[in-house]
């Protein structure tokens, strides 16, 4: 009894001074700790890639797990967001001026190197975005060949839509933020360029109560642009004036040379939209600028018609063309 009693209780303290050992070796990390695998892998709580989430969007709800990796963007305004969040798309249509062979805007180009070309906005590859087997998809109510495909898009990968372009591109960058599962990161950008918009009021000072006209030229129809636009959002928020034709919160008007007036204001920014190549959007504005007319307008005498690039001013249409436009327009108005 008494031997095997003390053989137990050898036995337990052997076993003891080896746990302590184990656990002492294990605490005090070497010198040479930097090239030790992190210890923290087999402790830490569940990953974020386990969680599922209900993102409710503009057709109805979305169940989205963890943080989406391979991503595919339907529109200029998303493929934005989503660089700004730090992830690449696995695929993208082209941008708003892109054609096949050259697909991305200057300002996102290197970002989007690898990233793959699924067709126009109107009309999305939907077999070629199956083959990226994606884990979110985001896209928009507001393009109906979008629409008509969402449910083919929806057995793919998880898909969210925003509601329309136009003027909403805070609304809808809030949007994809949330289905990013990156809603704080996506919160603090826009705190910053909130900041932006209000570091160049304080450089624009009394200018921003110029009237500012956005104009837009294509081949036969002259369009002005509203305050529900994304140049328009982006110049409300800095403060301008508009003029009473184009104070208005809605998106567009198009207009004959019968209503030139209507394009009239202290300074105009305009764009010629010359999507054919063939030089007849080049041609139709010069006819209008020549027009008696348009030499009666305050801009036409005073030299404050100035042609912008239509990227920034208008079909980027996201947060990184946002922060371009606005040192645009600081550095445009500090020549003035």
């Amino acid at each position: 009894m008494r031997k095997t009693s003390l053989r137990l209780m050898l036995g337990a303290m052997l076993s003891a001074v080896m746990l302590v050992t184990g656990c002492g070796g294990q605490a005090t990390p070497s010198s040479d700790s930097s090239s030790t695998t992190p210890a923290a892998s087999t402790t830490a709580p569940a990953p974020a890639a386990s969680e599922e989430r209900e993102v409710k969007h503009f057709m109805g709800s979305t169940k989205i797990k963890g943080t989406p990796q391979r991503v595919v963007a339907l529109t200029s305004e998303s493929t934005e967001a989503v660089l700004a969040l730090g992830i690449t798309p696995v695929g993208a249509v082209m941008s708003g001026l892109g054609k096949p062979g050259d697909p991305w805007h200057p300002h996102i180009k290197e970002k989007m190197k690898d990233a793959v070309e699924l067709g126009d906005e109107n009309q999305p590859n939907v077999e070629l975005i199956a083959s990226l087997k994606p884990d979110l998809i985001l896209g928009t109510k507001g393009r109906q060949g979008q629409e008509k495909v969402y449910a083919q898009l929806s057995a793919i990968a998880p898909t969210v839509f925003s509601e329309d372009l136009v003027g909403r591109w805070k609304i809808n960058f809030a949007l994809y933020s949330e289905a990013l599962n990156k809603k704080a990161e996506g919160d603090k950008l826009m705190a910053d360029f909130d900041k932006k918009i209000e570091e160049a009021k304080g450089k624009l000072g009394d200018k921003t109560k110029m009237k500012v006209s956005v104009v837009r030229f294509v081949a036969g129809k002259t369009r002005l642009y509203l305050k529900d636009t994304f140049s328009g959002v982006v110049l409300s928020q800095l403060g301008f004036a508009r003029p009473a034709s184009q104070d208005i919160d809605e998106f567009k008007k198009d207009i004959p040379k019968e209503l030139m007036s209507e394009m009239d204001g202290d300074v105009m920014f305009y764009w010629i939209g010359d999507y054919s190549g063939d030089g007849s959007a080049n041609k139709y504005t010069e006819e209008w600028m020549k027009d008696p007319l348009y030499q009666k307008l305050n801009v036409a005498k005073n030299n404050k018609a100035f042609q912008v690039d239509e990227v920034i001013w208008n079909v980027g249409g996201g947060i990184l063309s946002a922060e371009l436009l606005v040192d645009d327009i600081v550095e445009r108005f500090s020549k003035l």
